[in-house]
């Protein structure tokens, strides 16, 4: 029997009513085939598909949400690989990316955590088996997994990504009894080389995400995490408004400001991380919705038009990050669903141990 799913809520913050409608919302822009697209008629990405399906699960969208999940097989290639950019069902960008490829892990593992749908679960094993064996296929000698077959760089945020998802697929794996040692062996060198050899990824140094994504995905937990967080603080939030996006422009952005407070809850920082989710709220619209982001003005920095949500338009990932924020949150400061640990890891597979040598590192330890 599924469960019955109770929409989160932080006190003060976000009411179980708002969060309800922050998933309305996303449902709004749901298409007949159960795609997601980043606004009405924009493209979709399978990443920010299921992260938009997790959300409208938490907020009380459960038929939307399944059809969103049930949707991922139907664009799956042949080698395991979803295309990079899909619009109006039509591929407008065939090649496969190891991020997007792995996330569906997550969702799946987040539903059965929300539902106990072990039917669903068993219905999207296989594609979250072969996602998941292509990802672990491009792996690099250094420990990082190439962004693509044709783009063999490796990104430190895609990368933390991947190895939350590894975690979710292990966990999956062993629910329906087919262990896969090879994602766990994967993700000990994975999350070796985020931890010690971060210079060895693509520089993406400007975006807060390769600040923050590390501890997101649990890679950097613990006290190396609080110190990841408080070595760029400065740089990339701004009081009062949020996280920027990139460092180098004074533009704060919705989703950025909801997943660094959930990396703060990842490694207890639950006062800080409720003051972004708190702070981040003057992007709301009036229907639920959240904009992407907002312009503000910056003492040295020419721009001819500050104080504007830029861009014109409320994105679905956006208000996902928020829900999802919210449910972490709630667990101490309101109500929750089951699901409500996604991101801290809390009811993923154990601790991946650390494997270091194939890239010249004579270590082999537990992950903390």
């Amino acid at each position: 029997m599924t469960q019955q799913v109770a929409v989160p809520y932080v006190d003060g913050v976000l009411s179980a009513e708002q969060v309800a409608r922050t998933a309305a919302s996303i449902a709004a822009v749901q298409e007949p085939s159960g795609a997601i697209p980043w606004t009405t008629g924009g493209h979709v990405d399978v990443w920010n598909h299921v992260e938009a399906a997790m959300a409208l699960l938490v907020g009380g969208e459960v038929e939307a949400a399944e059809r969103a999940l049930r949707w991922v097989p139907t664009l799956q290639k042949p080698d395991g690989s979803w295309p990079m950019k899909i619009v109006a069902g039509e591929v407008e960008d065939d090649r496969g990316e190891t991020n997007m490829s792995a996330y569906l892990a997550v969702g799946l593992w987040h539903h059965w955590l929300v539902r106990r749908d072990l039917g669903l679960v068993h219905e999207l094993w296989p594609s979250v088996r072969a996602g998941l064996d292509w990802v672990v296929s491009l792996q690099q000698p250094f420990g990082g997994i190439a962004w693509t077959p044709v783009d063999d760089f490796c990104l430190l945020t895609g990368c933390s990504s991947i190895h939350h998802s590894l975690r979710a697929g292990v966990a999956l794996a062993d629910l329906v009894d087919e262990p896969q040692p090879d994602w766990e062996l994967a993700g000990g060198r994975l999350g070796h080389a985020i931890r010690r050899h971060a210079d060895l990824f693509a520089d993406k140094s400007t975006y807060s995400m390769d600040w923050y994504y590390p501890v997101l995905g649990g890679a950097v937990l613990g006290e190396d995490g609080r110190d990841l967080i408080a070595s760029k603080w400065d740089r990339f939030v701004v009081p009062g408004l949020g996280a920027r996006c990139v460092h180098t422009n004074p533009w704060v952005t919705g989703a950025e400001t909801s997943e660094l407070a959930m990396a703060l809850d990842n490694v207890g920082e639950h006062e800080r991380a409720l003051g972004l989710l708190r702070e981040m709220q003057h992007l709301r619209h009036e229907n639920g919705s959240y904009w992407t982001g907002w312009v503000f003005e910056e003492p040295g920095y020419a721009n001819d038009n500050p104080d504007v949500y830029w861009p014109q338009e409320q994105t679905t990932f956006t208000a996902a990050a928020v829900v999802l924020a919210v449910d972490a949150l709630g667990e101490r400061y309101g109500g929750c669903t089951p699901g409500s640990g996604i991101m801290r890891g809390t009811s993923l597979a154990p601790a991946f141990p650390e494997l270091a040598l194939e890239c010249g590192c004579a270590s082999v330890a537990q992950e903390r």
